[in-house]
């Protein structure tokens, strides 16, 4: 698994979802595996196989989060304070829609919606190594749509 990046807040949820996942969640459904059990016949027991498969699936999110914890980097204003574009920075960019604010993020923590992109979407990585006052040209499946970045943080 490569390297993702993360900022100290989104690095701080996910080790809190690990923590909900090993402290809460796994005891809550081994004590269902338990009183399905109980209740006799497992063939043809509906709330040992549900209870079974959030096992299986919190299990399943309780790898991938040690392991995305394992290749995580804190994203810190050292790695942007080059007045380069990199992850972690704060960018406010004009185009022909008008104006618009992103943060480049890692993949877990991007959000378009709310303007975190990842520094691996074609956006995100269009920016990438480019100062203020750069124009940056951005292949969409509607065409081409140049940024000019107005502003590092």
């Amino acid at each position: 698994m490569d390297n993702q990046y993360f900022s100290k807040e989104g690095l701080e949820k996910l080790k809190q979802e690990l923590q909900h996942r090993t402290e809460t969640l796994r005891p809550e459904i081994a004590q269902r595996i338990k009183e399905a059990k109980e209740q006799g016949d497992l063939s043809e027991n509906a709330e040992f196989d549900a209870a079974k498969e959030a096992q299986s699936m919190n299990e399943g999110r309780i790898e991938d989060i040690r392991k995305i914890l394992e290749n995580a980097i804190i994203i810190t204003n050292a790695i942007h304070s080059t007045g380069v574009v990199g992850v972690g920075s704060s960018i406010k960019v004009q185009s022909d829609r008008g104006s618009q604010q992103f943060v480049i993020v890692g993949v877990t923590e991007s959000n378009p919606a709310e303007g975190f992109i990842s520094n691996e979407s074609p956006l995100g990585k269009a920016f990438l190594g480019h100062k203020k006052g750069d124009t940056v040209e951005v292949r969409t499946p509607k065409g081409g749509i140049a940024f000019k970045i107005l502003e590092i943080a």
